[in-house]
């Protein structure tokens, strides 16, 4: 009977050890930032994974620290002692990213596989909010790991390296603006200098150097002043919201940019207060948002001046827990207005350039168009004049005289069916998006183009797939594509002295549709590959270069791709891809 009280009682002490220990281990963890104190990102994660491995007894640590300029990342690892060599960084790396899978937001909590002919439990852990910074990768053999407090332990050394990389991080940002401007005030004191000696060595000048140097000055002083005023105009304010208060700190720039008196307190509602009414609601979304879920803020919104005027702002902040455990967002307020516009003019500036190589190429088809019009009016008066000729007779043949007047009907309606397409073409106005069946797109710019074609004898043939799904897209827009690519590939068949085909292709693939236009013309030099998707370049002699940076502009704004794909034979194949994603839910 004393043999069960004895045993909880090790069990107790066990346990109290276990935490005391676990508490001993946060505490040095805890202590780390202190030694990470002017450490780079490679030093800091090489001393967390030592520190791991001893504290929690690991057989294995791994770290991956992501190069912020996008380069390759760092890997580190570290091993229990084994009478093996230890293995590469990057072949532990390639073995967790087989265990985890590549998307961090599918990561199991814990995945167990063989590792050195040993059975290892591996937990992963992101460096920052978002795996930013990398990751940290603790494994063992035990069958219990991780208990609970090592996962504590584990998540608590992430955050503290995720702090410390990011301090790291600005520190290095600091030194680069630093020297920037000790180069920039040495240059000022070297060119001061300079001036300062000459006068020295000029006293016979004295009057004229001062004079000189006076203006210098007065220079000096404009362009100061004309720099801070750029960086007013230009700069990114700073704030502080702390939540449980409703307490915001701004910087100067955001009393600047707000029109607001620096003397007036900040408060949620006076920045609604300067919301563009139509904003207003997706702000206090944002707002509110961010109260209930901690973690990264952004918002884009519009603001309405006393003057009447609007500025377009980009906020982006994060959360954190000041000293008192309180949440707090930090971040910035960038004034986008200027870029918004620019955006606006660029749009505005390349909707123009489409209409004018619309026009442009359709002006070009002026002889060819004129001719699918007038064969089937030609046709349709032909047979409207049979039909009054059946009418006409003593005993009318009424069958006869209604399948004459069908012909007509459908060739009007075919002669309306070109007029309607190139009307569409000469529109002019902001794209419209909406569902588009491409396969009847790709019918209607063939009938558009055949006498083109039929001028040169080639033949155009489609081999479209069936139930293709639609797609959100801008129906001028793509007619504007498909025109640019098929008369691109006429013209090149044109130069072989006609003949050839032309092969219009779609099909449905993972989500997306691909298109494929081939001809059997002269082909793509393989040196100009790179060069035909470039403004103002053409291999024709009266080409304008402008037709395929268009052609990929436009498919590029609908989230596909346009490229010259390699052709296995004759000619040459351009591609480009549409996604169907959307408009599948739509």
């Amino acid at each position: 009977m004393e043999s069960r009280p004895q045993a909880t009682a090790e069990a107790s002490a066990g346990e109290i050890k276990s935490l005391q220990r676990c508490i001993n281990d946060l505490v040095s963890v805890l202590a780390l930032p202190a030694i990470w104190t002017g450490a780079g990102p490679s030093q800091i994660v090489s001393t967390l994974i030592d520190a791991l491995l001893g504290m929690l007894q690991l057989d294995l640590a791994y770290a991956r620290l992501n190069d912020p300029s996008g380069g390759a990342p760092i890997e580190m690892v570290r091993v229990a002692p084994s009478r093996k060599p230890a293995p590469h960084p990057r072949e532990i790396g390639e073995m967790i990213d087989l265990w985890l899978g590549v998307d961090p937001r599918k990561w199991p909590a814990l995945a167990r596989n063989f590792f050195e002919d040993r059975e290892i439990s591996i937990v992963p852990f992101r460096l920052g909010l978002q795996g930013e910074f990398g990751l940290i990768v603790a494994g063992s053999q035990r069958a219990d790991f991780p208990r609970q407090t090592e996962k504590l332990l584990l998540s608590v050394a992430a955050n503290q390296a995720a702090i410390g990389l990011q301090e790291a991080r600005l520190r290095g940002e600091q030194k680069r603006v630093a020297s920037e401007l000790d180069q920039r005030v040495a240059q000022r004191t070297e060119d001061l200098a300079a001036a300062i000696e000459e006068l020295r060595k000029e006293v016979d000048e004295r009057k004229l150097m001062e004079e000189k140097l006076r203006m210098e000055e007065i220079e000096l002083k404009r362009s100061e002043a004309l720099l801070a005023e750029s960086q007013r105009l230009s700069s990114t304010g700073s704030f502080l919201w702390r939540v449980a208060t409703n307490e915001i700190t701004w910087s100067e720039q955001n009393y600047r940019t707000f029109q607001i008196d620096r003397k007036t307190p900040v408060s949620i509602a006076l920045i609604e207060s300067r919301l563009h009414p139509e904003d207003l609601i997706l702000f206090k979304e944002h707002v509110e948002r961010s109260r209930r879920n901690f973690g990264a803020m952004e918002i884009d919104f519009r603001i309405l001046l006393p003057d009447r005027s609007i500025r377009y702002l980009h906020i982006v902040g994060h959360s954190s827990r000041d000293e008192n455990g309180q949440v707090e967002y930090t971040g910035a307020v960038q004034d986008v207005t200027e870029r918004r516009l620019s955006e606006e003019a660029l749009g505005k500036a390349q909707s123009e350039l489409a209409h004018v190589a619309r026009v442009s190429s359709l002006g070009a088809l002026t002889a060819s168009l004129a001719h699918e019009i007038r064969q089937p009016i030609t046709a349709a008066l032909t047979d409207a004049k049979t039909c009054l000729r059946w009418l006409a007779r003593d005993c009318p043949d009424i069958a006869e005289a209604q399948e004459a007047a069908a012909r007509m009907v459908k060739g009007v309606t075919r002669a309306s069916d070109i007029v309607s397409s190139v009307s569409l073409l000469f529109k002019k106005g902001a794209p419209q998006r909406e569902l588009v069946d491409v396969n009847g797109l790709i019918q209607e710019m063939i009938i558009l183009l055949r006498g083109e074609a039929n001028r040169y004898s080639i033949s155009i043939r489609a081999d479209l797939a069936e139930n293709l799904p639609r797609v959100i897209a801008d129906r001028v827009q793509l007619q504007q594509v498909f025109m640019n690519l098929m008369l691109n590939g006429i013209e090149a068949m044109k130069e072989k002295n006609g003949g050839g085909e032309l092969a219009i292709k779609s099909e449905a693939d993972d989500g997306r549709l691909v298109i494929s236009v081939t001809d059997t013309g002269i082909g793509l030099p393989q040196e100009k590959a790179d060069q035909i998707f470039k403004a103002f370049f053409t291999t024709k002699t009266e080409g304008t270069g402008m037709g395929l940076p268009i052609s990929r502009s436009i498919i590029e704004s609908h989230g596909g791709r346009l490229w010259a794909a390699p052709s296995s034979g004759r000619g040459a194949t351009f591609q480009f891809t549409l996604p169907t994603t959307i408009a599948e839910s739509a």
